[in-house]
């Protein structure tokens, strides 16, 4: 039995030892012996959940500063979508690889991902010892039917059907409703019912959207796709901005989960989550994703909470809402939940999945509230191990073969400026 002891971390402000043994945590308490174990000093650290990132496109990090400062139509029409047509399944496995080196250097251990070849940015997971959901990707032609491109990569993820190591799921992941049809819509609606997968999709994220939606079909992006039976617990609604009053009582109604992505929203000027409206008064359930590195330009977490408590501030006019608690929570222990993760928690009996931060970075000095200087003042460089699954990913910031990936990204780079 493989297990890593953890000795004299800060768990809840008291010091502790924390055992691991195989993929969970089995014991928490001071003074644990267990002299076979593979021993870390948490002496000056403490021990947190890591981030699950809720939605995403990891292998646009080789995308990060390629176009930027547009509106999302004309950055998605002109710019993004022909590059990725010429993306091989090498580049995204590439790209994916640095999207997970990044994550971990930033205390992220899981990401539900909608890109294109997902079997090679799940092959780059495996490799890299993280946490992840594929999604099924759909997107429909003007005939109405799904690309042959995605049907192609969609069977052969389900022919692989997640691997052996319990770290990867695949859910379905249609794009948004004006990229997908109403047949294909309702079709994924009855297979996620039958097969019981999550299914993760843009909604609302622009007041185009909802415009167009509105036009075409008589309601809103969410009313829309509650028609075709795509609401439901099991549904990530990505950003999610646009939202009137009756869809957060649909959305809460049919316990759908929101995945709020600040950074992207402001950069796109897509505009403000009602954070305030939607999750403390409206009861929807809430999670934090950071979109892709093309849209945000960055993959931490960290930098995520920080946007996503300061811009419900704002939008609500009140420094009483969203609180530092909640919103941690949001990205640690209900992103697991979201996905159906038995982890977010440092808790024995829990998947062992876990951060230990630097207490002696500035950044983390005085130590009033760790929860707020985790929300409010950190950045990437106070993460100093990750651990996901019961393995050690980074230790004293230290990653195995970190050089080899950002020179083999930079070798796509190199060719992604030809195009």
């Amino acid at each position: 039995m493989s297990a890593i002891l953890i000795r004299n971390v800060l768990l809840d402000g008291k010091k502790t030892d924390v055992l691991i043994e195989n993929n969970r945590f089995t014991r928490i308490a001071p003074g644990i012996d267990r002299e076979d174990a593979r021993q870390i000093d948490g002496s000056g650290k403490a021990i947190v959940p890591p981030f699950y990132n809720t939605h995403t496109h990891a292998a646009m990090t080789l995308l990060r500063g390629y176009a930027d400062d547009m509106e999302l139509f004309t950055w998605l029409n002109d710019y993004i979508w022909p590059v990725e047509a010429k993306l091989t399944g090498d580049d995204i496995y590439v790209g994916t690889r640095l999207a997970a080196l990044e994550m971990i250097r930033s205390g992220t251990v899981f990401f539900s991902d909608m890109y294109w070849h997902q079997l090679d940015g799940a092959r780059a997971v495996e490799e890299m010892g993280l946490r992840a959901a594929f999604g099924l990707l759909y997107i429909t032609g003007t005939d109405g039917e799904v690309l042959e491109r995605n049907r192609q990569t969609n069977a052969k993820l389900l022919e692989w059907n997640g691997g052996d190591t319990g770290r990867i799921q695949i859910v379905y992941g249609p794009h948004a409703v004006y990229t997908v049809s109403e047949p294909v819509l309702r079709q994924i609606a009855e297979d996620a019912e039958r097969s019981g997968r999550m299914v993760q999709i843009h909604v609302s994220e622009t007041s185009r959207e909802v415009r167009e939606c509105e036009e075409a079909h008589g309601m809103s992006p969410v009313a829309w796709l509650d028609s075709t039976g795509l609401l439901g617990p099991k549904t990530v609604l990505a950003h999610a901005v646009h939202l009137s009053d009756a869809d957060i009582d649909l959305i809460r109604e049919r316990g759908c989960w929101i995945s709020h992505c600040p950074c992207s929203n402001f950069k796109l000027a897509s505009g403000q989550f009602r954070y305030h409206r939607a999750v403390e008064i409206g009861g929807c359930r809430f999670t934090i994703g950071t979109d892709g590195s093309s849209s945000n330009n960055n993959l931490s977490m960290l930098e995520e909470m920080k946007f996503a408590a300061l811009s419900a501030k704002d939008e609500a006019g009140d420094p009483t809402v969203a609180r530092d608690c909640d919103v941690f929570r949001a990205a640690t222990r209900s992103g697991a939940e979201a996905f159906g993760i038995d982890a977010g928690v440092i808790e024995a009996g829990k998947l062992a999945d876990a951060v230990l931060v630097d207490l002696n970075h500035p950044l983390m000095v005085p130590n009033y509230s760790l929860t707020a200087n985790l929300v409010y003042a950190a950045d990437s460089s106070v993460v100093d191990t990750v651990i996901c699954d019961g393995k050690i990913l980074m230790e004293h910031r230290k990653i195995d073969g970190e050089a080899e990936i950002i020179a083999d990204a930079r070798r796509v780079a190199a060719r992604i400026r030809t195009f």
